[in-house]
């Protein structure tokens, strides 16, 4: 998934990760331009998630 369609449906793709796991909060979930690996670094840490995981996750959404 590249940054314009993560950005694009992203309030969509937050409310279904926060359904899947109910310990994220909106912070967690802050999208800033250009701040995408920094956002997914602290996702895969809270997560206990591999980068590989986490763009799974993502793209199923």
């Amino acid at each position: 998934m590249n940054t314009t369609e993560m950005k694009g449906n992203w309030n969509e793709q937050k409310g279904k990760l926060k359904q899947k796991f109910a310990n994220l909060t909106d912070d967690d979930l802050l999208f800033a331009e250009g701040k995408k690996d920094e956002m997914l670094g602290k996702l895969q840490i809270k997560l206990g998630k591999s980068k590989e995981e986490m763009h799974k996750i993502l793209s199923e959404l």
